[in-house]
Order: structure tokens, then sequence, then C-alpha cells
């Protein structure tokens, strides 16, 4: 290590559920292609929308990333999605990058927010996210427990509701996947489904 690179201090991402970039720190994500690294910012419970994901029987491409939130969004947006216009017509703590999120980022809402008390739904692939850092694995039916972050635990004002939340990940023309925040389980619904969206906003960490 060279004198210079001994003197610079280390840099310290901010902590999760701290308030930080419009929202609050939702976590870190690592793109498999490029190697870099995206912190996560979840925008505050006021900020909630709901609507259909798009229309179905409709392909959208560059709609079908785990981790690039505001690709997808834009793809949705560029193809008529009136949800995905709506959420990139927002402005939060004067940041204007606010997307629907990935499916591997909506994991990262849940298993950092998670806000109830019940033990989680073991099905499929859910809480797999081989893009998170840590690496997520499998839920069990204890982990994750109820977020220890007071403001997101239910009856929180930044609490989730207990009921589904749409990603902007894409699973065919028509089907799009989505999250219960009651229970964790991560699944698809067809696109034309009213849900909740809790939009997120990234930054390159390194």
């Amino acid at each position: 290590m060279s004198a210079v690179e001994k003197a610079e201090p280390a840099v310290t991402n901010p902590a999760i559920g701290q308030a930080y970039g419009g929202g609050f720190v939702t976590g870190i994500t690592r793109d498999p292609v490029t190697g870099k690294r995206s912190l996560h910012i979840t925008a505050g419970a006021a900020h909630e929308l709901a609507g259909k994901w798009g229309e179905c029987g409709e392909k959208i491409e560059g709609a079908d990333s785990f981790i690039d939130s505001l690709a997808n969004t834009q793809a949705m947006a560029a193809a008529g999605s009136e949800l995905a216009t709506k959420v990139l017509a927002l402005t939060i703590g004067g940041n204007a990058d606010w997307a629907i999120p990935a499916r591997d980022v909506q994991e990262l809402q849940y298993r950092h927010f998670k806000p109830t008390t019940e033990e989680n739904w073991e099905s499929s692939r859910s809480g797999d996210n081989p893009h998170s850092e840590p690496v997520g694995q499998l839920y069990s039916a204890e982990d994750p427990l109820q977020t220890v972050h007071a403001a997101f635990q239910e009856g929180g004002p930044e609490a989730f509701r207990d009921t589904w939340y749409w990603s902007s990940s894409q699973r065919s023309a028509y089907f799009a996947f989505g999250m219960d925040f009651d229970v964790g389980d991560q699944y698809y619904g067809v696109k034309y489904y009213e849900l909740r969206v809790r939009p997120v906003r990234s930054e390159l960490i390194d």
C-alpha cells in the first residue's frame, strides 16, 4: 500500500435505515457484469403510489433487470405505464431519479424493513438474492425478523403495508414480479393487478 493510499480515509457508507438521499438507506447490490456497487434508498411512506404494472400481453424490452430499477421503470414508462410515469415524475429531497424497485432491490426493502412479526413464507426463491451484499439466502420462518427500525415497524410512520407491492422486474408478457410485505412471499402477478409501489433511488458507490 502506498503512502497516499494509507493517508486516504476509509469510505464509510451510511447505515441501513439512516435518513439519506431523500429517503432511507436500504442496502447494497453489485452488478455481476460491471462489478459496480450501488447503494439503494427507499422513499418515505408518504410517497407510495398504487396502480397496475402495465398492459397484460405486452412484453416490454428493457424491463427485465433484477437490480436496475431506473432502467426498468424508464422502459415501462416509454411503453405507456401510468404507474411508472408517476414514479419518474417524483422529486423528493431534491432528487428526481426515483424508480419502481427492481426485484432484488425490493427484496432488500423487505429484508431490512419487514413491518410485521408474522412468520415468513418459505417458498420458491423468496429471499434468494445473489446480487445483494451480503448475498441474500432463502428466508426461513424466523429470518428475517421484524425490522429493528421502529419507524418501519407495523404502525410506524414509514411502515410498509401488509399487502403486495410491485417490483419493476418483468417476468413475461403477462406477469411481473412483486412481493407480499406481510410474510415476504416473492412471486409474480398479472400486470393489470392494482398493487402498491414504494419508490427507490440508487447511487453508485464504487
